[in-house]
């Protein structure tokens, strides 16, 4: 590798690094909740959870309804008291810190700007409720307008406005008093799809180049994987796994977390045989008897039941038998179908009885779909694709 290359990669590295605290053994976490709990009459809303966020990281909570992300959310912005535990934020203990006095601002699902108030005004209430000169109050929002892109917009009033620009006047209002962290209620949901995606990318542009620590909580599973740096999937008050989306995604720590983050295909399979070395196992499929291998870092034994679990997107489907080493094959019959234009969602019923999804992207411009109903056709993954859940 020559000199140039050399110092390519290592800055290569340096960024990633920084771009990833939680892998660097020495970085201090900026936020630390340990052993939080919240407990409403025997009802545990938020049981026990210990959780760490750096510095500059859009983390995302991800949850259903009543999981505890909002409590948990609440209980960070000060408006609810811990039943136990302890949350610091940048090495500062917040046990005795009222609301009003933390480092951080919440931007509400309802977005609660004031109605009678114009853009401008309403980015500068905070401001003005703390009495800072007037002077630095216009050039702040002079700046917040320009960095939201709400500048030709100063002067309206939110019924003015559509559902995303009344978003980013919320946004704006809740980042101009430069919080250190910004927490944010499920801020998207109010948009529709095509507006929303747009406005993700917003969120992640702006949180990068103002360096604000987020953190989001959402029960939107495509929205988590776009925002997050990391991601928590919360469940009955817990946290069930932390990681990136693609980590939680691609290696599931379980059945609900499968299940829950994106659509998944469930096979029972009883374990044949296993090899520690390469932490590999081969399993029966359950009904079939085909046999199908996978990685696993939890240690089997032969009898034991295991699920499979495979995305749509891993499967491919032909009316062609398909060739190659390391391919799960099955047969089926094409019970329904979904064209969405970039992609179709085929529900094919095997051999065994049970029915797999497969999502199959349309690469090609066509009138005509590829597969119609009660076309017979094979299905095929790798084997890597393969993920092994005990429950």
């Amino acid at each position: 590798m020559n000199i140039e290359n050399e110092a390519k990669t290592s800055h290569l590295a340096k960024s990633y690094v920084a771009e990833t605290p939680w892998l660097d053994p020495d970085a201090a976490p900026f936020i630390q909740i340990k052993g939080l709990s919240k407990q409403f009459d025997d009802f545990s809303a938020v049981d026990c959870v210990d959780l760490d966020i750096y510095k500059r990281e859009l983390f995302t909570i991800l949850g259903g309804s009543g999981c505890g992300k909002s409590t948990l959310l609440r209980m960070l912005a000060g408006f609810e008291t811990p039943s136990n535990g302890q949350i610091i934020i940048d090495g500062v203990d917040m046990s005795n810190i009222p609301a009003y006095d933390r480092p951080v601002n919440m931007m509400f699902q309802s977005y609660a700007v004031f109605p009678h108030m114009t853009v401008e005004q309403n980015i500068s209430y905070g401001l003005k409720k703390d009495k800072l000169h007037k002077n630095d109050i216009i050039s702040r929002v002079s700046e917040m307008l320009e960095l939201v892109q709400l500048s030709e917009l100063a002067k309206r009033k939110p019924h003015q406005l559509s559902g995303g620009q009344r978003q980013r006047v919320a946004l704006a209002r809740a980042l101009i008093k430069q919080p250190k962290v910004l927490l944010l209620d499920e801020p998207l949901a109010a948009l529709d799809k095509k507006l929303r995606e747009q406005t993700q990318f917003e969120l992640m542009n702006l949180q990068y180049e103002l360096g604000i620590t987020f953190v989001v909580v959402t029960h939107d599973q495509e929205e988590a994987m776009t925002l997050s740096s990391r991601v928590a999937v919360m469940d009955a008050g817990k946290f069930i796994q932390v990681g990136t989306p693609t980590q939680v995604y691609e290696s599931p720590s379980n059945r609900f977390v499968a299940d829950f983050f994106g659509t998944i295909n469930f096979f029972k399979a009883t374990v044949i045989s296993t090899n520690k070395q390469s932490s590999t196992i081969i399993a029966e499929l359950e009904k079939t008897g085909t046999q199908v291998q996978g990685k696993t870092d939890d240690s089997f034994s032969p009898g034991d039941e295991v699920t499979i679990a495979v995305r749509p997107e891993k499967i491919s489907v032909s009316q062609q038998s398909p060739e190659g080493d390391h391919l799960t094959i099955t047969k089926g019959i094409v019970e329904d179908l979904a064209y969405y234009g970039n992609r179709s969602i085929y529900r094919i019923r095997s051999q065994s009885g049970r029915i797999i999804q497969v999502s199959a992207q349309n690469y090609q411009r066509s009138e005509q779909l590829v597969l119609e109903w009660d076309d017979e056709v094979y299905l095929s993954w790798d084997s890597s694709c393969n993920v092994v859940l005990s429950e």
